[in-house]
């Protein structure tokens, strides 16, 4: 009899981890938190709206974009003056008006190279423009 018991401990012992491991093969698989085609579709759409973004633009960087724009388009003497009238038109801006004339000075230098950008220098924001200019020559 103890032949006989540990004939069967021995296939126990090899035939339990088997089963062990595809029964929880097969239990991990069926569970309801696997991704299924449906889930992934919709943190794909999920994830579509997290790269918009949340806030509109500031005022300031609206100006910005739309002075820069139009330096490109017209001439960087022609974006200063609307920086003028912009921070005329709302003083609010005027704390900004610096960092903008900056930025319009270093997109003068990429357009226009240093020597012709300097040129369209004007006492706008405290020659924050020139200083835009000579900084990114």
């Amino acid at each position: 009899m103890t032949h006989t018991a540990r004939r069967i401990g021995r296939s126990l012992a090899l035939v339990l981890p088997v089963v062990m491991v595809l029964s929880g093969t097969l239990a991990v698989t069926s569970v309801p938190w696997a991704a299924s085609d449906q889930d992934s579709q919709l943190l794909a759409a999920s994830s579509e709206t997290v790269s918009k973004p949340a806030k509109p633009h500031a005022p300031q960087d609206v100006l910005r974009e739309k002075l820069l724009v139009e330096l490109q388009e017209k001439d960087p003497g022609t974006a200063l003056t609307g920086l003028q009238r912009a921070v005329e038109q709302r003083p609010s801006l005027a704390r900004h008006c610096m960092s903008i004339a900056k930025a319009l000075g270093k997109a003068a230098v990429e357009q226009y190279g240093p020597t012709r950008a300097h040129r369209f220098s004007r006492p706008v924001c405290d020659t924050s423009f020139a200083s835009g200019v000579a900084q990114f020559s």
